[in-house]
């Protein structure tokens, strides 16, 4: 299984990606800004794409990756998300005033995208690998994806903050290879991290002490600016792990 990181960033600006990761080279998790550093013909061959909640960095190339592929598209992309996810992008995205409604396009009968929900607890098999729902704590309903084959698996937090409901299901999870988790603000921000429901190195410290085992640790949605002073502190404050932070262009064979 492969893992490509097409955005990682907690900001945008130059060299600067939101949240996308490809897995293999057909279904993607998340489709933040990061998507539009593919090329037209690896846009085609994506399937899927597996949200993890409604915020913008990690949609925003959903609209624009469809009207890009619509006359290449001959069976929909499908988007899997919880239903609150869903609606809310039906509701302020693809409603015909910020976007047409490709789920209605080019008929109703035959859209060029289709959205499946997948709701916490579920598991959902694409080819060779299964992706399940694992629920988090978030300003909005959001989940975690673990991505796993017969040989290897990755986790993928999504963004949240302390939580007790992604760390009893990855307990004694011994196929997992990485976890990829975000970390927003430093410790110096700890209370907007409580408010806006991310972590810091401190929370994310105190959350890793409830898993009964130590996968490789890759840190993603590091806000700009912040970013060495972050890694320092999540350095100091778990000893003994692998913890690197993820960039831009990163591939992993898993």
């Amino acid at each position: 299984m492969r893992l490509r990181v097409l955005g990682c960033s907690g900001g945008f600006g130059a060299g600067l990606r939101t949240t996308a990761f490809l897995v293999d080279d057909d279904v993607l998790v998340d489709a933040g800004t990061g998507v539009g550093d593919l090329t037209h013909e690896e846009m085609c061959r994506i399937r899927h794409i597996f949200v993890t909640h409604s915020h913008l960095d990690h949609v925003a190339s959903i609209p624009l990756l469809v009207d890009s592929l619509f006359d290449e598209l001959r069976e929909p992309l499908v988007v899997h998300a919880q239903q609150e996810t869903i609606d809310a992008l039906r509701t302020h995205l693809f409603n015909w005033q910020i976007w047409p409604d490709f789920s209605a396009l080019p008929d109703p009968e035959r859209p060029v995208l289709r959205f499946e929900a997948l709701e916490p607890g579920e598991v959902c098999r694409v080819g060779a690998r299964t992706l399940e729902a694992i629920p988090v704590a978030h300003t909005v309903p959001a989940v975690a994806y673990r991505c796993s084959n017969a040989h290897s698996a990755f986790c993928f937090s999504g963004d949240t903050s302390t939580n007790d409901t992604l760390w009893p299901r990855l307990n004694g999870d011994e196929a997992l290879d990485m976890l990829i988790v975000e970390v927003g603000f430093p410790d110096g921000e700890e209370e907007l991290a409580r408010l806006a429901r991310h972590y810091c190195p401190r929370l994310l410290a105190e959350d890793l002490a409830k898993l009964d085992t130590r996968p490789r640790i890759a840190i993603t949605h590091l806000k700009p600016g912040d970013e060495a002073l972050t890694m320092d502190e999540l350095h100091a404050a778990l000893p003994g792990y692998d913890v690197r932070r993820l960039q831009a262009g990163d591939a992993f064979q898993l």
